[in-house]
C-alpha cells in the first residue's frame, strides 16, 4: 500500500474494511477519513479506532443529509 500511495494518480478508498483500516492507519498509510455517522444503534460490533496511534485529525468538512447521516471529512494534522 505504501508503494501504491507514492504513485501519482486518483485516491486509494477502503469501503467497509475496519481491519483494513486500523493496519493502514497503524503504518501511517491514512491522510484522510471521510466518515458517515448513521442515526442508530445496533447494540454491538467492533471499533474502528482501538489501541492503535494516537493521530490527530482535523475537520476539514461536514455535512448532514435528509436523513440525519452526518458525512465528516478529516485530514491527518501536521
Amino acid at each position: 500500500m505504501a508503494e501504491l500511495k507514492v504513485r501519482p494518480g486518483r485516491d486509494l478508498s477502503v469501503i467497509g474494511s475496519a481491519a483494513l483500516v486500523r493496519a493502514l492507519h497503524a503504518a501511517g498509510l491514512v491522510d484522510r477519513y471521510t466518515l458517515l455517522i448513521h442515526p442508530l444503534t445496533l447494540g454491538s460490533g467492533a471499533r474502528l479506532f482501538g489501541a492503535g496511534p494516537l493521530t490527530e485529525f482535523t475537520l476539514t468538512g461536514c455535512v448532514t443529509t435528509t436523513k440525519g447521516v452526518v458525512i465528516a471529512h478529516y485530514d491527518r494534522g501536521v
